[in-house]
């Protein structure tokens, strides 16, 4: 549903801009539109009516938690998103970008595009391992230890940074046939362990304790032939001196208004704040959970103001002068072109810069004139996005402009000079065309499957 319609009336060459009801259920109002995402961002409330909340046209609205974001303004292309990572790793492939139509209405042109992509010319491609080594010396003189040998990839190398498969080191057990007698010897003691208690009573003068442990197991004691064991206790204890008295958690006190509304226009904020201290932790208790500060919503029920902005350019007029027939010849003539000021309401800002341009121009429309063809033109997007595409580039045949001045003296200054129309351009035979554009296509390599 859209929240404004946009009724345009013009008055003595001014346009006036009104706003009338198309709905009032209330919606989730947010103060933002992300404009690449197009996903509502920085959430002001959920008891907003869609007009209430569309007074200012930047905001954003939800019908439901659950429902797409819906921005206030008029619909309006996103920015292009990157390109995304190239399909393959070698070779062609392509890759794509997209953007989002964001506003009240729909969006001309389309939301994807896609392109040609190569990270490296050629693709890896495994090698083959050349014969092991002999085996190494066993790693120990008795009992079992480990011996190795080796291989290397290179029987063919590897091509455009392929491998090998498998490994190029293999290890294997060897037993020396003799037996080596261990005595036991303590390992490194381990970390102490947690206190018996969190915290200590203030005033008992009794103290948690913590113990830690160690094995004998650096080396642990061989049994044939049996080793010695370890001397000594595993364990050893110490009193937890260092901890803190038992904790008293914090509490909040009442919530305390900060600030007025924090916009003129639209729906805003008030923020309210509150301290940690009915009562305040004390001995390391806990502090108290959640925001010192919150934001209610307030409702100026005044629209916001809204700038205007130019529409594109209309056509340059017909190249003309009074009274004389000017077409194909040297003759200066004049011609204009104008643009509107559209949405400007609510006290915003007109439009800057002139409605209207002039220049000087030399009419040439449908002058038979000699042209020449341009280079060919870099391959353009891709057909389609997936499945079999198609991508094309042009050469164009374009008119050599008569020589006739680029400036002519005007009422205070040299005034620039234009040639304004369309000719007739012929240029030599190029595939059985001497006008207009050749084009070339061909076949977009490893797109996605369509599903």
């Amino acid at each position: 549903m859209s929240p404004l319609s946009l009724l345009v009336l013009c008055t003595a060459g001014i346009l006036v801009t009104l706003q009338t009801a198309t709905g009032s259920d209330d919606v989730l109002c947010f103060a933002e539109v992300n404009g690449v995402t197009g996903g509502c961002e920085d959430y002001l409330g959920d008891e907003v009516s869609e007009l209430d909340c569309c007074l200012n046209i930047n905001n954003g609205f939800k019908q439901t938690s659950q429902s797409p974001c819906e921005a206030c303004r008029p619909a309006k292309w996103s920015q292009w998103s990157d390109w995304s990572p190239c399909t393959v790793s070698c070779r062609e492939g392509v890759q794509k970008r997209q953007r989002v139509c964001l506003g009240q209405g729909d969006c001309e042109g389309n939301d994807v595009e896609v392109r040609s992509c190569s990270l490296q010319e050629c693709c890896p491609a495994k090698g083959g391992w050349s014969q092991w080594s002999s085996w190494s010396q066993c790693s120990v003189t008795c009992e079992i230890g480990q011996r190795q040998r080796t291989r290397q990839c290179n029987d063919p190398p590897p091509v455009c940074g392929g491998s090998c498969d498998g490994n190029a080191i293999e290890t294997e057990s060897c037993d020396t046939r003799a037996v080596c007698p261990t005595h036991g010897s303590w390992g490194n003691w381990g970390l102490w362990r947690a206190c018996s208690s969190g915290c200590i009573i203030e005033g008992s003068g009794v103290f948690p304790t913590q113990p830690r442990f160690r094995l004998c197991d650096s080396p642990p004691p061989s049994s044939s032939p049996p080793g010695k064991y370890c001397e000594g206790s595993n364990q050893e204890d110490q009193d937890c001196t260092t901890l803190p008295f038992c904790p008293l958690d914090g509490g909040w006190g009442a919530w305390q208004k900060e600030s007025e509304c924090s916009v003129t226009c639209g729906v805003g904020r008030v923020t309210q704040k509150r301290s940690c201290d009915s009562p305040a932790p004390r001995h390391g208790g806990r502090d108290c959970t959640g925001s010192t500060t919150r934001n209610t919503l307030c409702n100026t029920k005044v629209p916001c103001p809204i700038n205007g902005e130019w529409t594109e350019w209309a056509e340059w007029s017909q190249c003309s002068r009074l009274k004389e027939e000017i077409k194909c010849t040297k003759r200066v003539g004049q011609q204009q072109r104008k643009r509107v000021c559209e949405g400007q309401a609510h006290d915003g800002e007109w439009c800057p810069g002139d409605y209207r341009q002039t220049r000087s121009c030399y009419e040439i429309d449908k002058c038979p004139l000699k042209g020449s063809w341009l280079e060919w033109s870099e391959w353009g997007l891709c057909s389609a996005p997936c499945g079999q595409s198609e991508k094309t580039r042009f050469r164009e045949c374009l008119p050599k402009y008569p020589n006739y001045p680029d400036f002519v003296e005007g009422a205070t200054k040299l005034v620039e000079v234009f040639f304004s129309g369309t000719p007739k351009v012929k240029c030599d035979l190029l595939n059985d065309k001497t006008t207009g554009k050749v084009e070339e296509q061909t076949e977009c390599k490893n797109l996605p499957s369509c599903t």
